[in-house]
C-alpha cells in the first residue's frame, strides 16, 4: 500500500514537472520578449491630436446612423487599400471628420466624396493623411 502511493506520488509530481517545462516553452514561443516587442509608432501622434478624436463620436441616433451609412460605402469599395477602410469617421452634430492614413490621393479623395455623399460637401473635415509608401 505504501508502495503504491510512493508511485502514485513520484507520477503526480513527473507529470507536474513536464507541465511546468511544457507552460514555460510554449510561452516563451508564443510572447516575445518584452524588449523585443517594436513599440508602435505612432503614439505621440495618437496622444497630440486636435479635437475631434474618436473618443468623442456622438452617441446620439442620428450620428451613430451617418458613421454607418459612411462606413458601410467605405467597405463595400474593395478598390479602397485596407487602411481606408480602417479610417475614423466621428460624426458629431451632423458634422463628419475623417482622420486616419491612406495610400494615395485618389483614396482620400475618394473617402472624402463618399461622407460628402451621405452628409453634404460642406459638412465634411477630411484630415486624411497619405502615408508614404512602405
Amino acid at each position: 500500500m505504501v508502495q503504491a502511493s510512493l508511485r502514485l506520488l513520484s507520477l503526480a509530481v513527473l507529470l507536474a514537472s513536464s507541465l511546468a517545462v511544457c507552460t514555460v516553452t510554449l510561452a516563451s514561443h508564443i510572447a516575445p520578449p518584452q524588449d523585443a516587442q517594436t513599440q508602435p509608432d505612432n503614439t505621440k501622434k495618437n496622444r497630440d491630436q486636435t479635437p475631434p478624436t474618436a473618443d468623442q463620436q456622438k452617441e446620439n441616433e442620428s450620428d451613430r446612423t451617418i458613421t454607418q451609412k459612411i462606413r458601410k460605402s467605405i467597405i463595400a469599395d474593395k478598390s479602397l487599400s485596407t487602411d481606408a477602410h480602417n479610417i475614423k469617421i466621428i460624426s458629431q452634430d451632423g458634422k463628419v471628420t475623417l482622420r486616419g492614413p491612406v495610400r494615395s490621393e485618389d483614396e482620400r479623395n475618394t473617402v472624402q466624396a463618399k461622407a460628402a455623399a451621405v452628409v453634404g460637401e460642406g459638412n465634411v473635415n477630411c484630415l486624411v493623411e497619405v502615408a508614404p509608401a512602405k
